[in-house]
């Protein structure tokens, strides 16, 4: 298991987001050089957790808990089959492109060695946007790939350093839950009666979820 690339990306104008200045910084790129990492504050006010990777729309992206965004190549790898088209390591606006780790497999509250340094948290998956199907250009791409259920998955950051290309990348921590990112994203999107049983991953899921899954919950309590 090793991280493949390392990608930022710049603010850059264009037409397909809701940016009130109409920027993104979806469109990123490896780099070779090493990269810091650390938690960038909270949201709202943080913005991506890499140095020198822009995340313009700071109400919706970015902060403690979203603070790194992975996705696997292996995942990449079957949407270049199904679209036929090449897929670039960082095209779907991940900062870690892994090989050799199920990311939409992984477990909400999994723990990963990057590197010597740092350590990451897996905290909820990633929801498709407006901004991403632009980006992609592809008809119908929020409904595509919502329907795959394999959105990788956001980290906050529990240790800071520097990571690389190259780095091997370590599960250090498995819960012992069965919420997968992947359940996580079809019970916020088409499958709404499995929010409950997001409650197991406790404080390890993004706070945005768990109000989500509580608020879904309490009613069937009452």
């Amino acid at each position: 298991m090793r991280l493949l690339s390392v990608n930022l990306g710049r603010a850059k104008a264009v037409t397909y987001t809701d940016h009130p200045q109409g920027i993104t910084g979806i469109d990123k790129r490896p780099v070779d050089e090493p990269v810091r990492v650390a938690a960038p504050g909270p949201k709202g006010v943080g913005a991506s957790g890499l140095a020198g990777d822009a995340v313009c729309h700071t109400r919706h992206h970015g902060g403690d808990d979203q603070a790194v965004y992975a996705m696997a190549r292996e995942d990449l790898d079957a949407w270049e089959r199904e679209l036929g088209r090449p897929l670039t390591n960082g095209r779907f606006g991940e900062n870690l492109t892994t090989s050799g780790l199920d990311v939409s497999g992984a477990l909400i509250g999994e723990r990963w060695r990057i590197g010597r340094e740092v350590l990451l948290e897996i905290t909820s998956p990633r929801i498709p946007c407006r901004t991403f199907q632009g980006h992609l250009d592809e008809r119908g791409w929020v409904r595509r790939f919502t329907r795959r259920a394999a959105p990788g998955a956001y980290l906050r950051v529990l240790e800071p350093g520097e990571i690389r290309a190259g780095d091997p990348v370590e599960i250090v921590h498995r819960p012992a839950h069965e919420v997968s990112v992947a359940l996580a994203f079809r019970a916020g999107t088409t499958e709404r009666t499995l929010l409950p049983r997001l409650l197991e991953a406790g404080a390890s899921l993004h706070p945005e979820w768990l109000d989500m899954a509580s608020g879904y919950a309490a009613p069937q309590d009452a």
